[in-house]
């Protein structure tokens, strides 16, 4: 029988464990549409609260102080540590994908909290998944396996999506394009390890299968990753070989789409093919060399040899898979030149190099 813990602690653990349920409730129910962002901010909630159980259970008071020693407070009340400073404390330095998964939420959920963008949901289910799951993980490795929430949860009813709504979920907006960018970038700056980790972001295959004979045998049966021998993990690696192709081939397509060198040809004739003077050489205005320096400025693809070359500005640059290419936009051509045609725009590309016109 587990020991019996201190009121605070208690009280702590159960707005935790109360404000996980009302997420997965939220995010489970059909009709609503704000899923994500109701999820988000309840769950970072949830995250809060058992990190402040956690401190109070170890002696330590997880408020801010003043100079003075004295406990912060602010209109009055005490001063808590938020989720970010809580993640800082009770991680200190490791740098686990438990840890990138937290805090891939704590900008997000600030910049979904006044906007209503449903057609994210998709592209972060798999995060939002192992949001999830890390916190039942971390109840149970620092308050007892009673304590887990998925012994009290069921397997939900699902009308399942297509692959293409899964593939076409993101449609740039006004209003989602910098929660969309912040997506990307969070996603190029972790390792590959932590990306492919199943804590931060939980990805699994749901195959149906015909009834089994055993009246005893459960409908639906979870298989850890990383608890499958090699032979199931060269099975599973098989079917999603057989499953990824279908879900990129209806967001890729070459129809309408330039090669970097007619971008570039396009772009220096709109100019006017105009001749810089670099070094002591004179070249065109507009070519290979500045379309690379463009599209790296203006972040619309990945960096060459990326574990993600699919996470491309789709305005203005789609990923090839057949052929392991970039391909680009007729936006993309209106954009450069209208950037280019601006001096202080053109020179800031070289930033470190003496030119002239």
């Amino acid at each position: 029988m587990s020991k019996r813990l201190p009121y605070k602690v208690r009280n702590m653990l159960e707005k935790a464990k109360e404000s996980a349920m009302l997420a997965i409730e939220v995010y489970n129910k059909p009709a609503t549409k704000f899923r994500s962002g109701g999820y988000i901010v309840l769950m970072c909630i949830a995250w809060t609260s058992l990190f402040h159980a956690y401190f109070y259970r170890e002696k330590i008071k997880p408020i801010y102080k003043d100079k003075n020693g004295r406990f912060k407070r602010v209109n009055g009340e005490l001063f808590y540590w938020e989720l970010q400073e809580c993640v800082k404390k009770y991680f200190k330095t490791e740098n686990s994908a438990i840890r990138k998964n937290i805090e891939f939420f704590i900008p997000l959920r600030n910049k979904l909290e006044h906007k209503f963008m449903p057609e994210i949901d998709p592209d972060i289910f798999a995060e939002c998944e192992s949001f999830l799951l890390n916190f039942d993980k971390i109840i149970e490795k620092e308050f007892g396996e009673e304590h887990r929430l998925r012994e009290t949860l069921s397997f939900a009813l699902q009308l399942f999506p297509t692959s293409s709504a899964f593939s076409d979920c993101i449609k740039s907006t006004k209003d989602s394009e910098a929660v969309i960018n912040y997506i990307k970038k969070y996603r190029h700056s972790i390792s590959t390890d932590i990306l492919n980790s199943g804590e931060y972001a939980f990805k699994a295959f749901l195959i149906q299968v015909a009834n089994h004979d055993s009246e005893d045998a459960l409908p639906i049966q979870f298989m850890a990753y990383d608890k499958m021998t090699d032979e199931e993990k060269r099975n599973t690696m098989r079917i999603a070989a057989l499953v990824k192709p279908k879900v990129m081939q209806v967001s890729v397509t070459n129809k309408d789409k330039l090669k970097p060198g007619v971008v570039v040809k396009r772009v220096q004739e709109r100019l006017g093919n105009p001749m810089v003077t670099r070094g002591n050489k004179q070249t065109q205005k507009f070519n290979q060399d500045t379309h690379t320096r463009c599209w790296k400025k203006y972040k619309v693809r990945p960096e060459n040899e990326s574990d993600s070359p699919e996470l491309t500005d789709s305005r203005y640059c789609v990923y090839d898979y057949a052929n392991d290419n970039y391909l680009y936009t007729e936006a993309w051509v209106e954009f450069l030149v209208e950037k280019m045609q601006i001096e202080s725009e053109y020179n800031s590309l070289f930033d470190n190099c003496t030119q002239s016109t």
